[in-house]
């Protein structure tokens, strides 16, 4: 008898960064794989490459969180389409730094559009597969920065990733008595190329210098081995909490 592989969904999974370590690691644990991403070009070529090096299927759609309709479509014809859907990893995320005081509407608008109500959509298109499949794991990507009283994350993006850690937990305490978790991650500095057109490069030599416990700045694959034991059956007594990947600098307990 043969059981048709687990499916795992990643938003926002095309760039350098965690969603695509965490695609990329999940194919490597066994999972079919769904990479979903903005940018519609990129989004296809990391899957044929992914499927090339993972030797499995990997789909790949099109999609942009802020368009609840497209979210909604997608999510269905990904689950129709394999007949399962197991794993959600809301990966997407925004953010551009300004002051309060001089932040535009439109700034605040579109951190929480894409942080949080995008990580809420998206759970709440994937749920109700999970709820009649008795089974579920979705891992939600928070930050630090959700907890942290600092200037460098800005206060939109700040306030958008606390929002995702009080969705994690209502969502968990809600969805447990159909075999669902729910949990959140909360990098620190994981390092991508992106971040040079945010940062000056004074920020990474001081990070070094004063916060790098471990000697080091974090990367993709850091998280991405935490999205793994999520996903997987080993933590299959675990929900509704939030796990720090910061080597330290912002650890709590």
């Amino acid at each position: 008898m043969t059981t048709d592989p687990r499916v795992a969904l990643v938003t926002a999974a095309a760039g350098a960064g965690i969603g695509a370590a965490a695609a990329r690691r999940l194919a490597q644990d066994g999972f079919d794989v769904v990479v979903t991403d903005a940018h519609e070009r990129r989004c296809h070529e990391f899957a044929d490459e992914l499927a090339g090096e993972a030797g499995r299927q990997v789909s790949a759609y099109h999609l942009d969180v802020t368009d609840h309709a497209q979210v909604q479509r997608v999510i269905a014809e990904a689950a129709a389409a394999k007949g399962r859907l197991d794993v959600l990893v809301n990966n997407a995320g925004w953010s551009k730094i300004e002051p309060v005081a001089e932040m535009s509407v439109e700034t605040w608008q579109r951190c929480l559009d894409v942080d949080l109500t995008g990580t809420f959509v998206c759970m709440r298109a994937a749920l109700p597969h999970m709820i009649a499949a008795g089974s579920g794991s979705i891992v939600n990507i928070s930050s630090i920065a959700a907890w942290e009283m600092s200037a460098e994350h800005g206060a939109a993006y700040s306030a958008a990733k606390a929002g995702v850690l009080a969705l994690t937990r209502v969502a968990a305490a809600e969805n447990g008595t159909h075999g669902i978790r729910v949990n959140a991650i909360a990098p620190g500095l994981i390092y991508n190329d992106f971040l040079r057109r945010i940062y000056p490069e004074e920020f990474f030599t001081s990070y070094l210098a004063e916060k790098a416990f471990l000697g080091r700045i974090g990367q993709p694959d850091d998280v991405a081995a935490m999205v793994s034991l999520l996903a997987s059956d080993e933590s299959s007594y675990v929900t509704g909490e939030v796990f720090t990947v910061s080597g330290g600098v912002s650890a709590r307990g």
